[in-house]
């Protein structure tokens, strides 16, 4: 048996930027990508704390040390800046896997920097 499990979190980190214009995603410092193990490029679910929406996109590094999280292109309209989001990835494992697995998980403080 497989079992989709939580592979990485980013909890509450706070929209800083929006970019209807753009082919989509969600633009997030890559300092805080490489510290969730979460690769430019890899799905994402985000999670809108304010507003309860979701979204599934992936990922684009934003410029290190920026603290950046925009979403862009349609996801543009599910929220607004300061609106504190949670960005998740799943993995497929074994049964066997599954009891040990532990998920990467990342707070960061309101200007979306690790705590």
């Amino acid at each position: 048996m497989q079992r989709n499990m939580l592979k990485s979190k980013i909890h509450r980190a706070t929209l800083t930027g929006l970019e209807l214009d753009y082919e989509g995603s969600i633009g997030i410092d890559l300092d805080l990508l490489e510290a969730a193990d979460i690769l430019p490029g890899e799905q994402v679910h985000v999670l809108n704390v304010n507003n309860g929406t979701r979204l599934m996109t992936y990922a684009i590094p934003a410029p290190r040390g920026s603290r950046e999280f925009m979403l862009n292109g349609p996801a543009a309209r599910l929220g607004i800046v300061g609106d504190k989001v949670i960005v998740l990835t799943y993995c497929t494992v074994s049964d066997e896997e599954a009891k040990t697995h532990r998920s990467q998980v990342i707070h960061v403080d309101d200007k979306n920097n690790p705590v």
